[in-house]
Parts: C-alpha cells; structure tokens; sequence
C-alpha cells in the first residue's frame, strides 16, 4: 500500500504567509491572528492529514518573526488538569 500525501506543508506555509502579509498591509500593519489547536508536535494533524509536518504552524511564526510580537494566552484549567496535555491557548500575534 502506498501512501498518499493529503497535505503539503511547504504549499501551506507559502499561501499562509502570504495572505497574513497581505492582510497586515491590508489593515495599516495591525493584524491579530488566533491558531487553534497545538503549536507544537500536532501528532494528531499528521495522522489525519498524511504529509501534515507536526510542526509547520511554528514553522509559520519563525517567517514572519521579525514582523511580529507574540502574546500568549492561556487558560489555567490546562495547567491545573491532571491531563499531561501540551499548553493549548489563544496564540495571537500583533504584526508590528
């Protein structure tokens, strides 16, 4: 059985950070942005979606980097849970 690529992270990572440069340019260089779901090691994503990189949505935030500030929100019922779940929270950024 072969596998077939479902995803393409380097397609992704291209269209993403084009269309999030054109919204900053779109809104006078203010843009917030929420990513859903986990930053890191989305083991999930990758079994759903064969070629998903596990990490592509970091990969997306090191592009833009220098154009951005990140705030970190999260919920404190995650970090009190007794579920060893990585942090999951509102990820905003603010491009400067």
């Amino acid at each position: 059985m072969t596998l077939q690529i479902g995803f393409n992270s380097e397609k992704y990572l291209a269209q993403q950070t084009t269309a999030i440069n054109n919204r900053v340019d779109r809104f006078g260089n203010k843009l917030y942005l929420e990513f859903g779901g986990k930053l890191l090691f989305d083991y999930h994503a990758a079994r759903v979606l064969p070629g998903f990189d596990p990490n592509v949505k970091m990969r997306l935030l090191q592009k833009i980097r220098d154009k951005s500030e990140v705030v970190l929100c999260i919920y404190a019922g995650i970090l009190s849970g007794k579920k060893s779940e990585p942090i999951l929270a509102l990820r905003m950024i603010r491009m400067l």
